[in-house]
């Protein structure tokens, strides 16, 4: 069977066997792509490589600057291709079997500090699409949403009474979080005042809108935010704001089971990180003012 052939096969599986959402798939798609150039490269194809090619290809992706976490990501992407390769019988033992992986967090994942969420927060008619853009990140910091979740989202998930929406996240998981009410005045306030304007007399069951009424982007999203980001003199990514979210509810006394839930993690192991960020905020503070912490 031809590499191209493989890889077509697998995607299918993933898309019809597993259930996997498009985003994921597409990601899988992308790793075993990579994957599969790097074997062509050597003189290998997706159906002949052994561990030694997979533990060459970390390396190169290593060399290259790519994080720990990222190539963590592409590995597992190369077991589950693997597994299907097995299913398959295309090939009898697994090459990824005890396989070690560099240690997916290489460092901590950074977290604003509460005073520059509230300068964040308080930037206000930086751009014509202002009510759209602030009511995206009242929203992402309100809930720890991901940047998929927040532009998949659609008006009939949000319960505005109860204070609450329903989210789709990595695997097609529903998950309910919370919403508070700094969000929802500034979704209430976009929905009424901006979204008829983009919308421009057509319909679509999408919150948030690009200035063509479509759905909203990733990059479009990226784009609002560094802008926001800018206009308040900060760098930063959704990421920066969904981890801020989860570091400051432990900081405030939240238990991990319950950050776990509202981030959509599948495994506790994936939170336990937001601890370690809170532990290093705490000894900060102490060595600052405690007369004998020097």
């Amino acid at each position: 069977m031809w590499s191209v052939d493989v890889l077509k096969a697998f995607i299918s599986y993933l898309s019809v066997e597993r259930g996997l959402s498009n985003n994921t798939v597409n990601s899988y798609r992308l790793d075993i792509k990579g994957f599969s150039k790097f074997l062509t490269d050597d003189s290998r194809q997706l159906t002949s490589f052994k561990r030694d090619d997979i533990t060459n290809y970390m390396s190169s992706l290593r060399d290259s600057g790519l994080s720990a976490a990222s190539i963590c990501r592409i590995v597992s992407s190369i077991r589950a291709f693997c597994r299907f390769l097995i299913i398959e019988k295309i090939i009898v033992d697994n090459p990824t079997e005890n396989l070690k992986t560099p240690k997916r967090w290489d460092r901590l994942p950074k977290a604003l500090d509460i005073e520059d969420i509230k300068k964040l927060l308080a930037t206000q008619g930086y751009t014509s699409f202002f009510l759209r853009d602030s009511a995206m990140l009242e929203l992402i910091y309100s809930s720890g949403l991901r940047v998929s979740e927040t532009i998949s989202i659609k008006i009939n998930d949000i319960n505005f009474d109860g204070g609450f929406l329903r989210v789709l996240g990595k695997g097609s998981k529903e998950r309910v979080v919370p919403m508070n009410n700094r969000a929802k005045a500034a979704i209430v306030r976009y929905v009424n005042e901006l979204r008829p304007k983009l919308l421009k007399n057509v319909q679509s069951p999408y919150l948030f809108l690009t200035n063509r009424g479509a759905p909203m982007t990733r990059q479009r999203f990226w784009q609002a935010l560094k802008k926001c980001g800018s206009k308040a003199g900060l760098s930063l990514t959704p990421h920066t704001v969904r981890h801020s979210f989860a570091t400051h509810l432990l900081e405030g006394g939240a238990d991990l089971r319950s950050v776990q839930k509202m981030l959509g993690h599948a495994d506790i192991s994936t939170t336990q990180i937001y601890t370690r960020v809170s532990t290093d905020r705490i000894r900060k503070v102490y060595n600052q003012h405690h007369p004998r912490a020097k």
